[in-house]
């Protein structure tokens, strides 16, 4: 019998493993046969969140000309580089379109069939498109992959868990929710996918409570307004009167900060500058381990700090009161409060200078006298928002998001450093695109968004869901629906996955923040005693070695390409040494 591999997950995750082992193949896996097992009840590449058969209305998140699902010479990693198109490329469109979800789901189809087509001639994919229920079968031996409708299961060599986004069962507040809607007739929608959420049951001019402010929230407003029929004439929105009203509140009450629409020219920030390798071994060296707000979050800061003003006083030197040398020593050498006041002397304008407090919590403090003044408020902060993200002038901003991606690449060695940094990174890098923003504000103008403010808090009561927000005192709205409009929490102890439960059960470990812990070196999965499991390896956001994405932007460095490929060639060294041994 040839070697086997199951991955379990086919999406983009799953596509670029496939694409690393055909890479890494030639060097560390020829002539010896393999049957490569794709379990996955979605279309292989695409996968569940990317497949095209989901509304056109639904974009994504990127420019195309940002999305990539091949390596360059950026990628740290051992295996070769094979380049290929980008999105824009591939399709021949404006590298500035945010395409919609179904040709990037075309796209993703398209690597996958070139990442199979590259395989070695002895090396054999099976696609099985049904869920794997278990994995059994112990440490040093072959593993079985039980799946939903087969009464044998699939025996394995490894398996690779490229699962993606889960579905989990409701927390302890959620339940409530659910079981006090059930009781009084009102709707409730969990978190989930918002393309597979069942919106049928928000009813036209009802209002609705809809509870986080981010992508997932884009994606409902898109669903109820134009889905419904509703069109836009310019900056005019123009109901169909089918739409039901959106009163929007989160943490933050705010959306996500828009995407930068323009381009980088000139010199990058040297980055990383202080926080790079060498902090990272500095912080996995401590015995005594490490706090993020504490050891980690100083540096970030520093290193960001540095990417904005090295933009600044480079490119807009006229606004600016030192000389960029003189600067940079200063700012290398100070603490926190020196550089500071370094700041407040060597940047005259407030608005160039770089506080990101006030960009994490805009509404901090802010109070508002009545409902209606908070809408007025609330469109000026993301009118002013565009300005900005579009405005070259302030492209110390897009320096900020370069030294986001590079922190986040160090941040993964770290393994699980909670969701604060998390959700700080996406409001910050990848927020909603422009247009989405402006549609927002048109929906806003119109009275089908409705917005409520920071800290939004939800009760049920008298039958009723009420919501309310310090940042507007007194004000209270009712509603009989509540959607919860953000991905459940990819945690393995409540994933309702019963392939990573029944890891969990079998000795799995997670993090405190639930996620599975790897290995961080090539994704092996970790049981209670810290020991990687010679035949089980798992990527993606449910583990603690979590990337922004499955893809990311052309000379970024990739840290998943990089996660990838390293998980490929374990995968493959190991394989080939269990066929040399099957020889002998």
């Amino acid at each position: 019998m040839k070697p086997s591999l199951v991955i379990v997950g086919a999406g983009p995750r799953g596509t670029g493993l496939i694409e690393r082992i055909a890479a890494n193949a030639p060097e560390l896996y020829a002539g010896s046969g393999l049957d490569i097992h794709l379990v996955d009840p979605y279309p292989p590449g695409a996968g569940r969140i990317w497949r095209e058969a989901q509304s056109p209305l639904l974009w994504m998140n990127s420019h195309a000309e940002d999305v990539t699902m091949f390596t360059d010479e950026t990628v740290v990693m051992d295996g070769p580089v094979r380049p290929g198109p980008t999105l824009h490329e591939w399709a021949a469109i404006d590298g500035r379109t945010f395409a919609d979800r179904q040709l990037q789901g075309a796209y993703l189809s398209w690597v996958h069939e070139q990442a199979v087509a590259a395989l070695p001639p002895d090396v054999t994919v099976h696609h099985h498109p049904c869920r794997a229920l278990r994995v059994s079968g112990p440490r040093e031996g072959r593993q079985q992959v039980w799946l939903e409708g087969r009464p044998r299961p699939l025996l394995a060599d490894l398996v690779v868990l490229a699962i993606g986004h889960l579905d989990a069962e409701l927390d302890e507040e959620q339940g409530e929710l659910a079981t006090y809607a059930l009781a009084h007739d009102l709707v409730h929608l969990p978190p989930d996918f918002t393309a597979d959420s069942d919106l049928s049951s928000l009813a036209p001019g009802e209002p609705v409570l809809v509870r986080g402010f981010g992508l997932a929230f884009v994606d409902l407003m898109v669903l109820l307004t134009e889905g419904r029929g509703g069109r836009y004439d310019g900056d005019t929105y123009l109901p169909s009167g089918r739409e039901p009203v959106l009163y929007v509140g989160s943490r933050r009450g705010v959306p996500y900060h828009s995407k930068i629409g323009y381009d980088w020219t000139g010199e990058r920030p040297p980055l990383p500058r202080f926080f790079g390798p060498a902090e990272v071994d500095a912080l996995l060296a401590r015995p005594e381990g490490f706090d993020f707000r504490r050891d980690v979050w100083p540096s970030i800061q520093k290193e960001l700090g540095f990417a904005h003003y090295h933009r600044l006083f480079t490119v807009h030197p006229e606004r600016t009161a030192i000389a960029w040398t003189d600067f940079e020593e200063k700012y290398a050498a100070g603490e926190a409060a020196e550089r500071e006041a370094l700041v407040t002397s060597a940047v005259p304008d407030p608005a160039d200078r770089l506080d990101l407090a006030a960009l994490d919590r805009p509404l901090d403090g802010a109070r508002y006298a009545s409902h209606e003044e908070f809408q007025d408020g609330l469109r000026a902060y993301v009118e002013g928002d565009l300005r900005r993200r579009h405005d070259p002038g302030n492209s110390p901003d897009l320096a900020v998001f370069l030294g986001l991606l590079s922190v986040y690449g160090q941040l993964i060695r770290l393994g699980d450093v909670g969701p604060w940094w998390h959700g700080f990174f996406s409001h910050l890098a990848s927020g909603p695109p422009g247009p989405r923003l402006r549609q927002m504000l048109a929906l806003s103008r119109a009275g089908v968004v409705r917005f409520v403010g920071a800290d939004m808090a939800v009760v049920a009561e008298d039958g009723v869901f009420r919501a309310s927000s310090a940042t507007v005192p007194g004000e209270t709205i009712e509603a009989r629906a509540l959607v919860e409009a953000r991905l459940p929490e990819p945690t393995v102890g409540r994933a309702l996955d019963p392939l990573l439960r029944e890891l969990h059960d079998d000795g799995a470990v997670e993090t405190p923040e639930g996620l599975l812990r790897v290995d961080r070196s090539d994704g092996r999965i970790l049981d209670r005693g810290g020991r990687p499991h010679p035949r089980r390896f798992a990527l993606g956001p449910y583990t603690d070695v979590r990337t922004p994405g499955a893809f990311t932007r052309p000379r970024t460095g990739g840290p998943a390409f990089r996660q990838n490929d390293a998980t490929a060639r374990a995968a493959l060294v190991f394989l080939r040494d269990l066929a040399c041994r099957a020889v002998a």
